[in-house]
C-alpha cells in the first residue's frame, strides 16, 4: 500500500544522514502477519529467497525486459555509468562500522548492491545513466501492535534526462510494478519469513525445555 512520504521522514532512520541530496519518490508498506520486533532480518532473507526462486508477473518481466534492452542499446547500464563510475557508492559516505554491516556474503540476484543492514533497517542501491537510486527497507510497529515492512525509494536523477526518465516511468511504477511488488513481498513473508520465524521459535523452545 502506498503511504505518505512523512511515514519515512518521521522515522529515526540512519539513512537520513547520508541521503540529503536524494529525493523521496515513493513510500510503500507491506503486511507481515504474526511478525515480531526482531523479525526484520527474517523478512530480508525471505525477500532474497523469493527473488531468487519466484518469477515476477509477466507484465513486470516484460517491462524490465524492455528496460534492459533500451539500456543495452543506449549504454545506460555500462560499468562507467554505474556505481564507482558515474557516481560513488553510498557506502563511501558511511562510517566503517556501518559499512561493515552490509551482508556481502549473502548476495541477492537482483541488480541492487547492499549499502548496510541493521536490526531494523537496510539500504540497497543501484546507479546507471538515468539515476542513482536507493531502496530503503525499514521495520515499523503498527497501531495494532504488529510489525510491517516499509520501503522508500530514494532517487537522484541524472540531470534533465534523468528527471524526464523518472517522470516517464512513474505510471508504470504505480499501475504495474508496485502492486505486483506488494503481492510478491507479502507472499514472501507468508512463504518464507513466517515459517522460518516459527521454526526458530520452536527451536528455542526445545532448547529451553528441561530434559
Amino acid at each position: 500500500m502506498r503511504i505518505p512520504k512523512v511515514a519515512h521522514t518521521a522515522q529515526p532512520w540512519r539513512i537520513h544522514e547520508f541521503t540529503h541530496d536524494f529525493r523521496i519518490e515513493d513510500v510503500w508498506s507491506f503486511r507481515a502477519p504474526d511478525a515480531g520486533p526482531d523479525d526484520f532480518p527474517v523478512m530480508v532473507k525471505a525477500l532474497k529467497t523469493a527473488y531468487d526462486t519466484r518469477k515476477a508477473p509477466a507484465a513486470v518481466r516484460f517491462l524490465f525486459a524492455v528496460r534492459w534492452k533500451l539500456g543495452a542499446l543506449f549504454g545506460w547500464d555500462t560499468p562507467r555509468a554505474g556505481l564507482g563510475g558515474r557516481v560513488a557508492s553510498l557506502r563511501d559516505r558511511l562510517r566503517l562500522g556501518l559499512a561493515a554491516t552490509a551482508n556481502d556474503a549473502a548476495p541477492c540476484a537482483d541488480p541492487f548492491s547492499e549499502v548496510y543492514q541493521l536490526d531494523n533497517e537496510a539500504a540497497r542501491e543501484l546507479a546507471n545513466k538515468t539515476v542513482h537510486t536507493v531502496m530503503h527497507l525499514g521495520w515499523v510497529q503498527t497501531n495494532d501492535g504488529g510489525y510491517e515492512l516499509r520501503m522508500a525509494a530514494l532517487a537522484k536523477p541524472n540531470g534533465l534526462f534523468g528527471r524526464l526518465y523518472m517522470a516517464a516511468i512513474a505510471p508504470f511504477r504505480y499501475l504495474i510494478v508496485y502492486p505486483a511488488l506488494t503481492r510478491q513481498w507479502e507472499r514472501a513473508w507468508l512463504d518464507h519469513g513466517r515459517p522460518q520465524r516459527h521454526a526458530g521459535d520452536a527451536a528455542r523452545g526445545e532448547t529451553a525445555s528441561p530434559d
